[in-house]
């Protein structure tokens, strides 16, 4: 439904809560207006008033998810993705280059990437290159065809058409990437020291995290510091999930290496000592490990270490998620969470004393400005219409089953948020989650 205005008791406006009317035309926003301004006669657009107990706040602008279409559609789809976006306020995703077939290695890898993605989408989609090794030649004609950055792995990505780079090829990789000024984001667990970890068959949570270690990222972390240093290129370290690397990073920031960092929901939300063994849901990697380490994950975050927090929303078949009847070596890693996050983030956050505008400056604002898009993430004039309806009024109790990612699987099954998203818009355009409609959604390419 397109509509005109959104007017509300509490719409952040800068860093503050105050009432406000938010208009807009052709998808951007035009004025931040008294929130009686709809009374006026002159005013003849279609309006959205929310309820008191609901906070307008920026869509969510959510850098890491795996749509896995076209390839492997049946772990996750552009329909299903983007539902579950805006479903759970996010109204931009930038996906990531793997799990589909073919990756977003080359040229026609993209080429095939966007044509699945036509009139597919409920949100605004982006999309990342990747790095691997023998593509150096693509990079540059990747970044001018508009993705945003390009992935890499320093270990095994899990997926045999997207293998990982040695030191020499990564330093090769960084060295293009920062001669045409790109962005290199990087899942950095050291492949040496998860060769050398254990890895029997377990049904045993500890010792998954056992066969990840925080070594793993402590020295993968190093690695790609040590490369921007050498190169200059920017950096991205995806999905923090050890703490123990939060000195390295603290100390390549006062260097002034430009480096920037992201953690997960999960990471945030859950803690090793409460997972029960053989329960694949809560399997990704980097793993979720103890409590101690998920309060730093927090403290890091309010420094200002950890930049953003993203969904690394990554689901497989129940095939593939439950493969192996509990051994978690076996089981695919990752975890669902892509309409949830955002929610769960935000009662966590509550619980710590931490304010809504913190949860939005993590997870619209910096994700969108990691990426260029400063037209998202904010609500100000001028930005694209990308809003959502997050009410406190309205309990959120989570069944996989009704959540509208491809497969009902989710670590968050069964949990009671209080609060949650009830509309998102997006450019103007006002979800409504009886009538979906995939032709609202349109795909970005890179700021030039």
């Amino acid at each position: 439904m397109r509509i005109d205005a959104v007017a509300g008791q509490r719409v952040l406006v800068g860093e503050e809560f105050r009432p406000a009317t938010v208009t807009f035309h052709q998808g951007r926003i035009t004025g931040i207006e008294p929130v009686d301004h709809v009374a006026d006669p002159a005013f003849e657009g279609l309006v959205l008033k929310v309820p008191d107990t609901a906070y307008v706040v920026p869509g969510v602008v959510d850098t890491h998810v795996h749509i896995n279409e076209p390839g492997r559609t049946e772990w996750e789809g552009f329909v299903s993705a983007t539902e579950a976006a805006a479903l759970g306020g996010a109204t931009t995703l930038i996906d990531m280059p793997l799990n589909s077939i073919p990756p977003t290695t080359t040229l026609e890898g993209l080429r095939v990437k966007q044509e699945a993605a036509l009139g597919e989408l409920m949100v605004d989609v982006g999309f990342w290159g990747g790095a691997v090794p023998g593509n150096l030649a693509d990079l540059e004609p990747l970044w001018e065809a508009g993705v945003f950055g390009f992935k890499c792995f320093l270990s095994a990505s899990g997926v045999d058409e997207f293998p990982p780079l040695s030191p020499p090829q990564f330093t090769a990789a960084l060295k293009q990437v920062a001669a045409f000024g790109g962005l290199m984001i990087v899942h950095a667990e050291d492949a040496g020291v998860l060769d050398a970890a254990p890895t029997a068959p377990s049904r045993s949570y500890r010792d998954f995290v056992l066969s990840r270690p925080d070594a793993a990222e402590v020295d993968a972390i190093r690695q790609v510091l040590d490369g921007a240093r050498e190169t200059g290129a920017r950096v991205h370290i995806l999905h923090l999930s050890s703490a123990r690397a939060l000195d390295l990073i603290a100390d390549a920031r006062a260097e002034g290496l430009p480096v920037t960092v992201e953690t997960c929901p999960h990471y945030l939300c859950f803690a090793a000592e409460t997972i029960p063994d053989a329960a694949p849901q809560f399997k990704c990697c980097p793993p979720i490990r103890d409590a101690g380490n998920r309060e730093a994950l927090w403290q890091a975050l309010r420094e200002g270490l950890i930049d953003m927090i993203v969904s690394d929303h990554s689901p497989a078949t129940a095939e593939e998620k439950l493969k192996g009847d509990g051994d978690l070596q076996q089981a695919w890693g990752g975890v669902s969470g892509l309409q949830v996050g955002f929610s769960a983030i935000a009662q966590e956050a509550r619980r710590r004393g931490i304010g809504l505008p913190h949860v939005v400056r993590w997870m619209s604002r910096n994700t969108a400005d990691l990426v260029g898009l400063a037209h998202k993430g904010r609500i100000e004039v001028g930005a694209d219409a990308d809003l959502a309806v997050y009410d406190t009024g309205v309990d959120f109790r989570i069944e996989a089953t009704r959540l509208a990612h491809r497969n009902p699987i989710s670590a968050y099954d069964g949990l009671r948020y209080g609060g949650r998203v009830t509309r998102s818009v997006v450019r103007g355009n006002a979800i409504d989650v009886e009538r979906p409609d995939h032709d609202w959604g349109r795909m970005l390419t890179r700021p030039r």
